[in-house]
């Protein structure tokens, strides 16, 4: 019985982890909950009216997730600089409410304050949250300036317990948070081996199936490196441990994702392109039995089982698992390798090498390991793993780019954009209601927060609009439900707020239908609910939407073409970086910060992810353009799969025994690096008309057929080169940049 408890506590931990990396969701969720909770207690206790009530749990919530630092002195500073923030603005908010002209014109300058603060980084942004979200709340309660001094004792017990529970109900270290974030990555990375065994044992109907779901763990294990990457610096006690760890996390990510890849290869009757990997709704290549042996079939099977209790196992292990270790690792070495075809043997091979990742990784994380049942193939990893790690140093410091100025700046351009609409918002809102305007203003305020251009910007609107109709309805049944039962209604609504925050990152219409649906019960708390209500929210919601499109689009406009023609030129850019740092250091060039540039191409590639989002919406109405932005993303995750491989080889190349450096790479490659360029200059001038080069593969410009080799170069490098070439040529076609063939 204890043994089904841990293995089902194990279960659901792996299960969380891998579904809410780090906890992220569900900590801020607890977090906020927890604050308003805490908050109405001490008000309740205290003999606070409802009002008071309602005025503190809206400002314990702005209190906690507005707080966005990762430090915890730092988030100290500015919950304590909120707290006037807060004062000021609903006292502000309270005396000017009767004044209607100069209220408004205080709002607008508050919120162009708000939005502009978001250039002196988290704390500016906090800060500017914070005054305009306390000033919504006391038009929300109507507050009056009587009504002060018991608004003032709520915004400080709200204040306090938003403290109290984050740095001692529910805290979060850095350190914790890597911790987390290290289970998620392992756990993401069991669910990926286990799409692997499912793409193994896949019938032809189940391909596609199978291939989704892979497609899906390769996406997600790498959206968990990225998120540990971006926090090494300050979970990790030193620098040269936190490159150590981005290095392995890399490597165990590329060994995964290339396994996935030559076993596909392994199962299709043709070459599986890195693509199909990467490009969703791609059909997978037919599929047939695994050719060779059964009996190969059968061992990589159990290989792969194997693999996968090596990702997901806790503790030390023992001499079962040392076993297991050895085996896998001895696919490293050719003789160990079992009877089957090369594209089998392939698959052993990866098998192996995902094995050294994630021993590495573990090492990295864990220290140093138990060596007594070490077989030889596993002490020579080790040595190979412990001369790179000492191999690793700090690297050099890069210089910002200067930031861009004036109404170029991207936070001065928002805060006269968002002004803008908030005016219009205001004087519409007014119209449809003299009393319920600021909700036009805050949708307004909601649809700029974190979006760049005009299409994001739309998206947003959109999304909002349809979770706030579907809240509308779901408001009206729990308000009926809860008649006037007022701490059943605080109940809900608590579960609401976490819903709310859990869902936040995962759908912008599921958070805004959870505040809708909030929002209701709030109405009826203060007495205000009724159906008229609920469907003005509706139209203030639809006006502020509008009013911030036609501001997006008419001030200071950053259309949706250009924002992503000025990302994908800085893809282009960091890929070019890396692809020529990596082989310039394959061709026995000095050694360069290889992982800083790769993190640097994954950071562009996330971002021009995230601005393509209104081109392949589903509502879109242009199917050729989503399917062209598709294509393109796909395309350039292919390269950026083959960049970071490369880097990942050449950062090898002073340690690995099999890896030496070639001279001939750099004019072998200088075609593909050319060839970005060029596709670069193509994309941020249409009056460049230099084409895109094709011509005799990588290998033949080694001055072979790809088997003749010169200081050991290996099949990988060249599989990788020749990938990359061929994706920086597909990217031609869909970007409207001419090639060049051969003999024309």
């Amino acid at each position: 019985m204890k043994a089904a408890g841990r293995s089902a506590r194990t279960w659901l931990r792996d299960h969380l982890a891998a579904s809410d990396p780090g906890l992220l969701r569900l900590t801020a969720g607890l977090r906020t909950v927890g604050a308003i909770a805490l908050t109405l207690a001490v008000l309740a206790s205290a003999g606070f009216d409802v009002t008071r009530l309602v005025a503190g749990a809206m400002a314990a919530m702005v209190a906690t997730f507005a707080i966005r630092e990762r430090r915890r002195g730092a988030q100290a500073l500015t919950l304590a600089a909120g707290l006037p923030v807060a004062l000021v603005s609903v006292s502000l908010g309270a005396v000017l409410s009767e004044r209607v002209v100069v209220g408004d014109a205080f709002f607008v300058v508050l919120i162009f304050a708000a939005v502009y603060g978001r250039r002196f980084g988290d704390r500016g942004t906090a800060l500017g949250l914070i005054g305009f979200q306390v000033y919504f709340v006391s038009l929300f309660v109507g507050a009056s300036a009587a009504q002060l001094p018991g608004l003032w004792a709520a915004l400080a017990v709200a204040f306090a317990c938003s403290a109290l529970v984050r740095f001692a109900v529910v805290p979060v270290t850095p350190a914790g948070l890597l911790l987390r974030l290290r289970t998620a990555f392992r756990a993401r990375l069991g669910r990926l081996v286990s799409a692997q065994l499912a793409l193994l044992d896949a019938g032809p109907d189940e391909a596609d199936k199978a291939l989704e779901d892979m497609r899906e763990g390769t996406a997600r294990l790498h959206e968990t490196a990225l998120m540990i990457q971006s926090r090494l610096e300050e979970g990790t006690p030193d620098e040269p441990t936190a490159r150590l760890v981005q290095r392995r996390i890399a490597d165990a990510e590329i060994a995964a994702e290339r396994l996935g890849l030559l076993l596909l290869s392994a199962r299709s009757a043709q070459r599986a392109d890195t693509l199909t990997l990467h490009l969703p709704g791609a059909p997978a290549p037919e599929v047939g039995r695994l050719p060779g042996p059964d009996e190969a079939t059968a061992v990589l099977r159990r290989d792969l089982l194997a693999l996968r209790a090596l990702v997901v196992r806790t503790g030390a292990g023992g001499t079962g698992v040392a076993q297991v270790r050895n085996r896998l690792l001895g696919y490293r070495d050719e003789e160990n390798l079992p009877v089957a075809t090369p594209a089998v043997r392939d698959v052993f091979r990866a098998v192996g090498e995902t094995a050294r990742a994630v021993m590495g990784l573990r090492v990295a994380l864990e220290g140093p390991q138990d060596e007594s049942d070490d077989s030889p193939a596993t002490a020579r990893s080790r040595e190979e793993l412990d001369a790179e790690d000492a191999a690793i140093d700090a690297g050099e410091e890069t210089e910002a780019a200067e930031p861009p100025k004036g109404l170029r700046r991207p936070t001065t351009r928002a805060a006269v954009q968002v002004s803008v609409g908030s005016t219009l918002a205001i004087v519409g809102g007014e119209l449809l209601s003299a009393h319920r305007w600021y909700w036009a203003v805050l949708t307004c305020w909601i649809v700029f927060i974190n979006t760049a251009s005009t299409g994001e910007i739309l998206v947003k609107g959109y999304r909002r609009l349809l979770g706030t109709v579907f809240g509308v309805v779901a408001g009206i049944l729990l308000a009926a439900l809860v008649g006037r039962h007022t701490w059943t209604a605080f109940l809900l609504v608590l579960v609401l707020i976490f819903a709310m925050f859990y869902t936040a990152p995962l759908s912008y219409t599921l958070m805004s239908f959870f505040v809708t649906a909030m929002l209701g019960l709030l109405y009826t708390l203060l007495h205000t609910y009724s159906w008229e209500v609920l469907v003005l929210r509706v139209e203030e919601t639809a006006l502020g939407a509008a009013c911030g499109v036609v501001a997006a689009a008419l001030v200071l406009p950053v259309n949706t073409d250009r924002r992503t023609n000025e990302l994908l030129v800085t893809v282009l850019e960091r890929l070019a970086e890396v692809t020529e740092a990596a082989v310039g250091q394959l061709s026995g060039g000095p050694a360069g910060d290889l992982l800083d540039k790769a993190r640097e191409l994954d950071q562009a590639l996330g971002d021009l992810r995230a601005a393509t989002q209104p081109l392949t919406h589903p509502v879109t109405p242009l199917r050729a353009r989503r399917t062209t932005a598709r294509y393109v993303v796909a395309l350039l995750e292919t390269c950026a799969y083959h960049a970071r491989s490369l880097a990942a080889t050449a950062e090898l190349l002073p340690t690995h025994p099999s890896i030496a450096a070639d001279p001939r790479l750099r004019g072998a490659a200088g075609r593909t690096v050319r060839n970005i360029v060029t596709i670069a200059d193509r994309v941020a001038d249409e009056d460049v008309t230099v084409p895109v080069e094709t011509g005799p593969s990588i290998a033949s410009l080694l001055g072979g057929d790809g088997t003749a080799r010169y200081g050991r170069i290996t099949d990988r490098v060249l599989r990788h080169l020749e990938r990359l070439d061929e994706a920086v040529v597909g990217l031609a076609r869909p970007l409207a940049v001419p090639v060049k063939t051969p003999g024309r």
